[in-house]
């Protein structure tokens, strides 16, 4: 009997042994088991990380609040307004830049007369050295043709001198006269172009704030647009009056060095008509024909 149980004994004997040393494998199975889904959510939350930013949206290309709106929105006055101003900064324009190219050319006849009027050997001579739409040749032939038309009844009551510088003045203020065409715009555009952009402005402000107050949305997005288009007028207005009156002030200072010339040439030949000769380079007198 006891030889029966000694095998019994030792197959639960082993059965516990095998059962005791592989329960850390089993429990290490299982760990590992328990620990994959657990990093499973780790490389999910990598591959989010690394995933680009949305592109920024992209900048509206209308502008509902901007010159083209002014134009489109506004009415007759306002568009009327926004014309007027246009043709104002057209005419002020385009007399700066054609009495600038008339104040040159003046200069350039200047020159010329200073290099062959009084080169010449007597007067009629002298007028054909210069060029026949010269100012110099208009004032030049004023003169001789008063000492030639001196006399009668009613010029006789009138010296010699005097009848001289009558006509060689009136030449000189006729070319002053043409040049002083359009200064007086420039002027007026310079003094009323801000008031101009001004009225377009309150008419704006006061169509804008009517539109607001019938709506009864008083937000600022509903009261920033139509104020700041009306401001547009005034900008306007102060961009036609700045080149206008800078303009004004710089065709005067031209025109007075271009007059001061010509008046020194008219005195000059005053004074050579009432000599009755002029002097060439040899100096040889030659009396007047």
């Amino acid at each position: 009997m006891n030889k029966m149980m000694k095998p019994a004994q030792l197959f639960a004997s082993a059965t516990i042994l095998a059962a005791s040393t592989l329960l850390p494998i089993h429990s290490a199975f299982a760990e590992e088991s328990a620990a994959t889904p657990a990093t499973a959510p780790a490389a999910t939350t990598n591959s989010e990380i690394h995933t680009p930013p949305p592109k920024p949206a992209a900048a509206p290309t209308h502008n509902p609040y901007g010159l083209e709106a002014l134009w489109r929105e506004g009415d007759i006055v306002a568009k009327s307004t926004l014309f007027i101003l246009v043709l104002m900064s057209i005419g002020t324009w385009y007399i700066m830049v054609t009495k600038f190219i008339q104040q040159a050319k003046i200069k350039r006849q200047g020159k010329e007369a200073e290099a062959k009027f009084w080169e010449a050997a007597s007067i009629d001579s002298a007028a054909e050295t210069l060029a026949e739409e010269s100012a110099y040749r208009f004032i030049a032939e004023k003169g001789i043709n008063s000492t030639k038309k001196h006399g009668g009844n009613l010029l006789e009551r009138i010296d010699f001198n005097t009848w001289v510088t009558i006509s060689i003045q009136r030449a000189i203020d006729k070319i002053q006269s043409h040049l002083s065409g359009g200064l007086a715009f420039l002027a007026t555009v310079g003094s009323t172009a801000p008031f101009v952009g001004l009225f377009g402005t309150v008419w704006g402000i006061y169509h804008a704030l009517t539109a607001i107050g019938i709506s009864g949305q008083a937000s600022i997005d509903k009261v920033a647009g139509p104020v700041g288009e009306a401001l547009i007028m005034t900008a306007i207005g102060l961009a036609v009056a700045v080149p206008a009156v800078l303009g004004y002030n710089w065709l005067t200072r031209r025109n007075k060095a271009v007059l001061d010339n010509v008046r020194t040439f008219g005195s000059d030949l005053h004074t050579v008509l009432l000599s009755g000769e002029i002097k060439n380079d040899s100096t040889k007198n030659n009396e007047i024909k």
